[in-house]
């Protein structure tokens, strides 16, 4: 077991930076604008006609006022547009199995769900979802909220490459570019591999068949591979079915499930590389890239470990077992089960191919604690970097304190004013994750849709506002959420958990932007090397901790304890 999880991982971190190198170098030439010249006479007419150019033929680029404002008014008018989709579906063509119209509090729930980048399914989708709701509705979506995200990350990637400037690009340039050169090109790719290997993708309608016992079966077909290659690289998650990619029509074979983990990662790795190398300094991105990657072994490998110790209570019981192999498909294991896991849930993809709240007590609290350190080890697309740059200006922010050296960063001054919006950054989804739980646990209507007592119990609403906060979608699923209380209440931390925390990044980018670089001086302090790494990965740990340890403490760990008494 051993080794076969060294060999896996080791495998695994490899081939994605191998591929996220020259991932990141296209995105860098985004960044830049660094396109050839066929491409911006393609683009001319349409930037003209939309009154992007200003009258000498250069780009309108926004300040970070005008930048959120378009990320906002893009967002809300796609969530009010799949709102509607979703509450008239059954008017619409391409829903042979004349699934009916969604109640409101669901289709408010789905509709900000997919513009946040959560895809949070309090429903099951093929049993819920034509095939026109999910491609024109759920599909678009995930493209646009992941260029969303990535668009933030590219504004905050220019506020520390320019200098003495207010501007930091043009939002919708900078969307459709990412959709257009990046996402699509890459979705598209994806979706073939997915195909070749057995993944759905027809129009069909759901076909009945008799089984063996003589009962009949209905077997959900769908247009599967073309979401799954989206929701994969763009870090949304959700599926087509309900298990996700447990499933064999998502995910059939050992090679689409490394695909899939691959795509998971490969955007937010590959930003890592670009950012190096947009700012003039590989060694900065490099400095990203391990402090996420010690964090994410730390984190499979107690994993691992906690499943495959076993549940105490069934080895008591005369089960000869030291494995804990429910709810996971035996086709991929406990290694690709737990690493997936790890993979889905340190980004905010929220994908998974295995039922979480089957795991051991430790090896779930693991996935529920990447969620609330932000999901910064590799996070969402543009997300998890704009997120770990928050930490490293805190790290730069402290150190200096410490031992007197000049809290800079990039050659960039970090003064009060962005700590500020640093601090409100970092704490604004901790604190709708506790107050949220805090809210469920209070009343009747949050607490009547739990389905285990216990420590187990509030670990399952603890990880569904965790998830809702940090945007990534997956759950213990013993919570009955498709209720009115959790429909509303998830919506809000949903919303607020995305937008506020884009909406502080921007500000700080304003700020930087502005700012001059600063020669390097004796006082400055290395912000790359190992013991920058150490200081960066301990900022995260400590933020973390000081935010969650008392909850966890309550759900997961309690749970733990109890479980391994009773079997003494």
């Amino acid at each position: 077991m051993v080794s076969s999880a060294l060999l896996l991982i080791t495998s695994f971190l490899i081939l994605l930076l191998v591929i996220a190198k020259f991932v990141g170098n296209y995105i860098a030439l985004l960044i830049e604008s660094d396109l050839p010249i066929w491409v911006f006479k393609m683009e001319s007419g349409l930037w003209s006609c939309c009154r992007l150019r200003k009258p000498g033929g250069e780009i309108h680029e926004m300040n970070w006022r005008q930048y959120v404002i378009a990320l906002l008014l893009f967002n809300v008018i796609g969530g009010i547009f799949l709102f509607l989709l979703l509450i008239n579906q059954q008017n619409l063509p391409l829903n042979p199995q004349k699934f009916a119209n969604l109640d409101w509090d669901l289709a408010i729930n789905t509709a900000i769900s997919f513009i946040t980048n959560t895809n949070w399914q309090a429903y099951s989708g093929e049993n819920t979802l034509s095939y026109f709701s999910q491609m024109t509705g759920l599909t678009v979506q995930n493209f646009l909220s992941a260029a969303t995200g990535i668009a933030v990350a590219f504004a905050l990637i220019r506020a520390f490459a320019r200098q003495g400037v207010k501007t930091l690009g043009n939002a919708w340039i900078d969307i459709a570019r990412i959709t257009l050169y990046l996402l699509l090109p890459l979705a598209i790719i994806f979706a073939l591999f997915f195909v070749s290997q057995g993944v759905l993708q027809n129009f069909s309608p759901y076909l009945v068949v008799e089984t063996l016992q003589n009962q009949n079966q209905i077997i959900p077909m769908g247009p599967v591979a073309s979401q799954e290659a989206i929701k994969l690289l763009g870090t949304n998650g959700g599926g087509f079915f309900a298990t996700n990619s447990a499933h064999p029509f998502e995910n059939p074979t050992a090679l689409t499930n490394f695909g899939q983990m691959i795509a998971i990662l490969l955007i937010p790795t590959a930003l890592c590389f670009a950012f190096g190398r947009v700012v003039g300094d590989s060694r900065q991105g490099i400095t990203l890239i391990w402090a996420m990657a010690i964090i994410f072994i730390i984190a499979i490998t107690i994993v691992i470990y906690s499943e495959t110790q076993g549940n105490p209570q069934l080895m008591l019981s005369g089960a000869n077992s030291n494995i804990n192999l429910e709810g996971k498909e035996t086709r991929f294991g406990i290694l690709n089960s737990a690493l997936y896991a790890v993979i889905t849930t340190a980004t905010s993809c929220g994908a998974v191919n295995a039922m979480h709240d089957s795991f051991t007590a430790l090896g779930g609290m693991i996935p529920m604690w990447l969620m609330q350190l932000g999901e910064v080890v590799f996070g969402g697309v543009g997300s998890g970097l704009y997120g770990m740059l928050l930490f490293v200006m805190l790290a730069v922010f402290l150190a200096g304190l410490m031992i007197g050296r000049a809290p800079e960063y990039l050659g960039k001054k970090i003064e009060i004013q962005e700590m500020k919006l640093t601090a409100i950054a970092i704490l604004i989804t901790p604190a709708l994750t506790l107050l949220g739980t805090a809210l469920a646990l209070f009343t009747e209507a949050g607490r009547s849709a739990i389905l285990n007592p216990g420590a187990h119990g509030f670990s399952e609403v603890l990880y569904a506002f965790s998830s809702a906060a940090n945007n990534n979608g997956s759950a213990f699923a013993g919570l009955n959420s498709n209720k009115l209380f959790y429909n509303i209440t998830l919506s809000i931390v949903m919303f607020i958990g995305r937008f506020g925390l884009i909406t502080a990044v921007m500000a700080i980018a304003g700020i930087m932007v502005g700012k001059k670089r600063q020669p390097e001086s004796f006082a400055t302090l290395p912000t790359h090397g190992p013991l920058f790494i150490g200081l960066l990965i301990l900022t995260v740990f400590v933020i973390g901790a000081l935010t969650f340890v008392p909850a966890l403490a309550l759900g997961p760990i309690a749970e733990h304890l109890q479980l391994w008494h009773s079997a003494q």
